[in-house]
């Protein structure tokens, strides 16, 4: 086993050396471009190892204490999936859950457990929300009582509704501070409004797990702001998560014809969309907005050109796959893969393509407490697979 793992520790590290030219630039440059081509190239020698087979557009997952998962399909089920041995058994669609719009993009999303679930057994999940008029991103809160969602309550609903079947967002994260952030999607036409602060599209969202809005949030009695809001200027963001050493929140969105990005999270930056982008318009191919940096504006860490469609994304800090811990591993919806960056602090020093062959849209991917990296395909009859040596 030492030495297998010494065989794939050079495979990744040397595909990681080849991969350096294709982040641009020295290791003091802040902001880096993958440059791989349409499917880049497959030198890890890992697998994936199917767990489960036949979910319905999963959306995403989530661990619990007793090694089960719960999670979510697009549609508007979430479930819970128990492991015996090397077998899964799926459970029936949880009771109680609200009305979901599951249109185009919209469906139900996310889902994580509180930080003491063992305890007080709450979790919180956001979906498409149906309106008179459309639909809007809402945030729930709820307790599972065996496989029944009890005591459902509505924390957050993005303050316009508008018509339209696309991004949504969203992805969850309570962070070191106790609070729970919140991706929110531009829904497409609002484009614009994403550089507004008196809306919630394109946004962050920080709120207590109450609902209630924190006093020390940057807009906060800031004229017509809404006092949500933690960062602005995202399109539609997908992959949330807090960096295990120094706590920040990374986070990624996807851009439009090129232009995904990956940035680390600040008090009320504006992070551009759609004036500052490193995209193009998907029919003509103009260059969007007036350019790819602004003073005002925060730069990514990394962008993709072209694009990878991202969904889901994890610190590997566990893992006994030793060359890829300390790293960042990302779902390709696009390019059907995983894509793997390795960091020095916070910079991206090289990016490899792991599961080229996988040929299944990979939505979210998640680390569990023992250390499996796990991640689902977001398909008809989805799966949920095990990355293994």
């Amino acid at each position: 086993m030492e030495q297998g793992h010494s065989t794939l520790r050079r495979r990744l590290l040397g595909g990681l050396a080849a991969g350096l030219a294709s982040v641009g630039g020295s290791l003091k440059a802040q902001t880096t471009q993958s440059q791989f081509g349409p499917f880049g190239e497959d030198r890890s020698g890992l697998r994936a190892q199917p767990l489960f087979e036949g979910l319905e557009n999963p959306w995403a997952f989530c661990f619990l204490p007793d090694r089960s998962l719960l999670v979510t399909e697009r549609p508007g089920r979430m479930r819970l999936m128990q492991f015996q041995g090397q077998s899964a058994q799926l459970s029936a669609p949880l009771q109680g859950l609200p009305e979901v719009h599951a249109m185009g993009q919209g469906g139900l999303l996310d889902v994580i457990t509180s930080s003491d679930f063992a305890r007080d057994q709450t979790l919180f999940f956001s979906l498409a929300q149906p309106t008179d008029r459309g639909a809007r991103t809402a945030i729930f809160r709820a307790q599972l009582k065996g496989l029944t969602l009890s005591q459902v309550q509505l924390i957050f609903a993005q303050k316009h509704d508008p018509s339209g079947r696309h991004h949504f967002g969203c992805r969850l994260l309570i962070a070191s501070d106790g609070m729970l952030y919140a991706s929110m999607g531009e829904r497409f036409f609002q484009a614009k409004q994403a550089q507004s602060l008196d809306n919630h599209f394109g946004k962050v969202i920080r709120i207590g797990l109450d609902g209630g809005v924190p006093g020390n949030n940057p807009f906060v009695g800031k004229g017509d702001a809404l006092a949500e809001i933690y960062s602005y200027g995202h399109r539609n963001p997908q992959g949330l998560a807090s960096h295990p050493q120094t706590q920040n929140l990374w986070m990624h969105e996807h851009g439009p014809q090129g232009g995904d990005e990956l940035n680390i999270l600040a008090a009320g930056r504006n992070y551009g969309w759609p004036s500052i982008t490193y995209g193009r318009e998907y029919v003509t191919n103009l260059r969007i907005g007036e350019g790819t940096s602004r003073a005002d504006v925060q730069p990514p860490v990394h962008y993709w050109i072209p694009s990878i469609a991202p969904s889901g994304l994890c610190f590997v800090r566990r893992s006994p796959i030793d060359a890829l811990r300390g790293g960042l591993l990302i779902g390709s919806l696009k390019e059907r893969c995983l894509a793997f960056l390795r960091l020095q602090g916070d910079r991206v020093i090289g990016e490899q393509r792991l599961l080229t062959g996988l040929n299944a849209r990979v939505r979210d991917v998640r680390e569990s407490p023992t250390g499996e990296l796990l991640f689902i395909t977001d398909e008809s009859r989805g799966a949920l697979l095990r990355l293994s040596v």
